[in-house]
C-alpha cells in the first residue's frame, strides 16, 4: 500500500513537471523559439528564472503570482496548466499503472493540452505538434492495447477529411473560412491515436461544447459574431472526456434512441 502511495504521488508530481516543460512549449513554439536553450526568464524583466522560483505550483503560489525581480504579475496559464497535466498523470496512473500504456497516453494528453493553450492564446496550432503527433499515433497503433493500425489510418483520413470537407463546403457557401488547417490536422491526430470509432462522439462532443462557451463569449465579449473562436480547445476537450468517459457516454447517448 505504501508503494502504492508513492507511486500515486510520484505520476502527480511528474506531470506537474512536464506541465512546466508544457509552459514553455507553449509560450516559446508560437515565437519560433528554441524550447531547450536559454534558460526560463521573466517576460517582463528578462531575468533568468531561479530554481527555487521555477517549482511548479509552490513557487506561483509563494511569490504570489509575481516575479521575485520586478514584481509584475505572472501569469494564471502557468499554475493552470501546471495543475491539469498533474491531474491528468494522475488520473492515467489510476487507470493504465506503470505501463507503456501510461506514458504514450499521458503524452497524447500532454500535447492537446499544450496545443489548447497555443490555440488559446495565438489561434493556431502549430505542424510541429501535429504532425509528429499523428505519425506518433501510427506508431503507437502497432503496440497492445492500442486501436488496431487500420483504425489508426482510417481515424486520421477520416478525422481530416470531414473537417477539411466542412470547412469546403462552409467557405463555398458564406465566402469565409471557418475551419483552420491546424483543426484538421489536430482531428487527423486524434484520430490517429484514438482510431476512428470515436471520432463521432469527440466532434458531437466538441461542437456541443463549442456551441455554449462561444455563444457564452460572445454574448459578454460585445463584438458580434464575428469573432473567431479557436476550436482546438474544444476538439482537445472532447478527445479527452472519451479517452476517460467514453464508453460510459457512448452507451447513455445510444440508448436515448434505443
Amino acid at each position: 500500500m505504501g508503494f502504492d502511495l508513492v507511486m500515486v504521488l510520484f505520476s502527480f508530481l511528474l506531470g506537474l513537471s512536464f506541465g512546466s516543460f508544457m509552459n514553455v512549449c507553449i509560450y516559446r513554439i508560437p515565437l519560433k523559439k528554441s524550447i531547450i536553450s536559454p534558460p526560463s526568464t521573466c517576460p517582463h524583466c528578462g531575468e533568468r528564472i531561479k530554481f527555487y522560483d521555477n517549482i511548479p505550483l509552490l513557487s506561483y503560489l509563494l511569490l504570489a503570482g509575481r516575479c521575485r525581480r520586478c514584481n509584475n504579475p505572472v501569469s494564471w496559464r502557468y499554475p493552470i496548466v501546471e495543475g491539469l497535466t498533474g491531474l491528468l498523470s494522475l488520473a492515467l496512473f489510476i487507470r493504465y499503472g506503470f505501463s507503456y500504456q501510461y506514458i504514450l497516453t499521458f503524452l497524447f494528453a500532454a500535447t492537446l493540452v499544450t496545443i489548447s493553450f497555443i490555440d488559446l492564446d495565438h489561434k493556431i496550432i502549430p505542424d510541429i505538434l501535429s504532425l509528429p503527433g499523428i505519425v506518433a499515433g501510427w506508431g503507437v497503433s502497432f503496440l497492445p492495447g492500442s486501436p488496431f493500425w487500420l483504425d489508426s489510418l482510417i481515424g486520421t483520413v477520416a478525422g481530416g477529411g470531414t473537417l477539411f470537407l466542412v470547412a469546403f463546403i462552409y467557405e463555398r457557401i458564406t465566402g469565409r473560412e471557418g475551419m483552420g488547417g491546424g483543426d484538421i490536422k489536430l482531428l487527423a491526430m486524434i484520430g490517429a491515436w484514438m482510431g476512428w470509432r470515436p471520432l463521432p462522439l469527440i466532434v458531437l462532443i466538441s461542437s456541443l461544447t463549442g456551441a455554449v462557451i462561444g455563444s457564452v463569449f460572445i454574448l459578454f465579449a460585445g463584438k458580434g459574431y464575428r469573432v473567431r473562436i479557436p476550436f482546438g480547445p474544444f476538439l482537445s476537450l472532447g478527445a479527452l472526456f472519451y479517452l476517460f468517459f467514453g464508453s460510459e457516454f457512448a452507451k447513455w447517448y445510444f440508448s436515448l434512441f434505443m
